[in-house]
């Protein structure tokens, strides 16, 4: 079959075309025939060597987003068949192979029936993206009625978890930094705030009287966890992807506020709670077939020979929802 792999780690150009074997179904697992994938920011960093490499074997097919049908099913699998259409978070990082390929065996636990209202690309797009919103937004106990911020509503996740906190019916919010990121914001239901124009304590006073945030869901992280915990209500709660930083814990503890770092990857890396991504991606499927979850796919569409413009396409940040691939 063919992949897109890499021998060493860099810019884009390290992803090359390789032809290998198309893989054999074993115990547990499914193979896919590959009709789409997607590139998240793990992915680029993946290729430059700065996360996901430990136990790597080379030559490393990359991604891990996968839309496809099920053309062969290992002993022990009963949940899927063949021909079932189906979507995921499968590979692409430590020893998994990835779904830069035609075809990838791939551990049933990690998948589920793709939403049926939903294209091969568009379904490719919300795996990841959306375990990491749904998960992030549970753990801080979403509820109707409740005040949510999400920071960085344009970006994959953010975008998803806008229509997942309306879903679970909170009044949701959610910071952009310009004309065009905070159209997308609005266009999805939230109220959009300009950060580079508002202070937190500006924002904070306008929608919530003062009172702060019920949940603060921060898809931007770093430095701007600062502001997620400014932003916060008392004994709110905040849900983190991107906490590898070094900051003063003093506001979220006279807040009382819960801190949730949501790491997704965890369940591939540890081979742990695989049939909780699972479980959420049938909830997701379902929550996308009633009308109130639909990925944005960016309006460049590349096929898989043009994975490496894909991905500077991303890296450009001129990208619009998610940048997704088209294998078949």
């Amino acid at each position: 079959m063919k992949a897109i792999a890499i021998n060493e780690h860099g810019d884009v150009d390290v992803l090359h075309e390789i032809e290998v074997d198309a893989p054999k179904p074993k115990r547990g697992h499914v193979v896919i025939d590959v009709k789409a994938t997607s590139v998240n920011p793990v992915d680029t960093k993946i290729r430059k060597g700065s996360e996901g490499t430990a136990g790597m074997v080379y030559p490393a097919i990359l991604h891990m987003d996968v839309s496809g049908v099920i053309s062969e099913v290992g002993e022990g699998v009963t949940n899927f068949k063949v021909g079932d259409e189906v979507y995921g978070c499968a590979g692409g990082l430590a020893d998994l192979p990835g779904t830069l390929a035609e075809y990838i065996v791939a551990y049933a636990d990690l998948l589920a029936l793709k939403p049926k209202n939903l294209t091969m690309q568009e379904s490719a797009a919300l795996p990841l993206v959306g375990i990491t919103a749904y998960e992030g937004l549970q753990r801080a106990g979403v509820n109707k009625g409740q005040k949510v911020l999400v920071h960085g509503g344009s970006g994959g996740v953010g975008h998803i978890a806008i229509q997942l906190a309306k879903h679970f019916g909170a009044d949701v919010y959610s910071t952009g930094g310009g004309e065009s990121q905070l159209q997308m914001i609005q266009t999805l239901g939230a109220t959009g705030i300009n950060y580079k124009n508002e202070s937190v304590a500006q924002y904070v006073d306008k929608y919530t009287n003062g009172n702060g945030f019920d949940i603060v869901f921060d898809s931007v992280g770093g430095e701007n966890m600062i502001n997620s915990f400014e932003a916060a209500a008392l004994n709110a709660h905040v849900a983190s992807t991107v906490a590898m930083v070094n900051i003063d814990l003093s506001t979220a503890h006279f807040k009382g506020l819960s801190l949730h770092v949501v790491f997704m990857l965890i369940p591939m890396l540890h081979n742990s709670g695989r049939k909780e991504h699972g479980r959420i991606l049938e909830a997701i499927a379902k929550i996308a077939e009633s009308s109130d979850l639909r990925p944005i796919v960016d309006k460049e569409t590349f096929t898989l020979e043009q994975a490496s413009q894909a991905h500077a396409h991303l890296e450009s940040g001129k990208a619009m929802g998610k940048v997704v691939i088209k294998v078949a």
